[in-house]
This record gives C-alpha cells, sequence and structure tokens, in this order.
C-alpha cells in the first residue's frame, strides 16, 4: 500500500535555528522550504528530510539518517575540516578506529549533529 509513496525522515531540533545552521555549515545542505515548525530537504533520490522542533531532540540513540559517501574517509575529512566530531564506538561486534567501523566491503561511522541526534555515513552500500 505505502511502497510507491514517498516518505519523509523526521529529526527533532530542541534549537531549530541551530539545527537548521549545523545541516547547512556542516553537510551543505539548504532547506526547500522553511515553516515555524521546521524546515523541509529534498535530498537525492527523492528522499526528503524534515527538521521539527521538539523537546524529544537527540534522545534516540540508534542512527536517525544515513548519508552515502563515495570515499568515507575524504568525506570524513572534510567533515571534520567543518567541526564535525565522529563518535567511537568499542562494543562487542562494533568497533571503530579513527571513527570507521569496517565491515570489509561495507564502512560505517557515526557523528552527532548539534542537537545531539545520530547520524550515519556509510560506504560500499
Amino acid at each position: 500500500m505505502f511502497a510507491d509513496r514517498q516518505a519523509t525522515m523526521m529529526i527533532s531540533a530542541s534549537d531549530l535555528d541551530r539545527a537548521v545552521a549545523w545541516y547547512r555549515d556542516k553537510l551543505g545542505l539548504e532547506p526547500v522550504s522553511r515553516i515555524e515548525a521546521g524546515a523541509a530537504y529534498s535530498l537525492a533520490g527523492g528522499m526528503r528530510l524534515f527538521l521539527h522542533r521538539s523537546d524529544y531532540a537527540g534522545t534516540a540513540r540508534h542512527t536517525l539518517v544515513s548519508f552515502a559517501s563515495p570515499d568515507l574517509g575524504a568525506d570524513m575529512a572534510a567533515l571534520r575540516g567543518r567541526g564535525v566530531v565522529f563518535i567511537d564506538y568499542d562494543l562487542p561486534g562494533l568497533k571503530t578506529v579513527d571513527g570507521i567501523a569496517d565491515f570489509g566491503e561495507v564502512k560505517n561511522a557515526w557523528a552527532m549533529d548539534s542537537e545531539s541526534n545520530i547520524l550515519g555515513f556509510v560506504q560500499g552500500m
């Protein structure tokens, strides 16, 4: 029923202006529209993202969105140059080295946005 319908990722922000600035300055994303309730983004492949004001921003402890990367190391270097800090994990089944979890053909990295939401970056999927 919903397989042929567009979907939107909803990401919470406790400070919407700060979040919009972070997504612009760190990821290079500009809203396609902005209303009092939030900011809408249009990404490649028809994916949509909506930043909205919420008191629950940053409370989810899982990846909310994952961005594809053709060269994760280069993208991470560029993002670090913009002040993005990557999360290091040392858990059973998940260990990062310099921010990267290497699963062979697939490599992942994670960072938090200005609202403490977890964003993923993946090469090889």
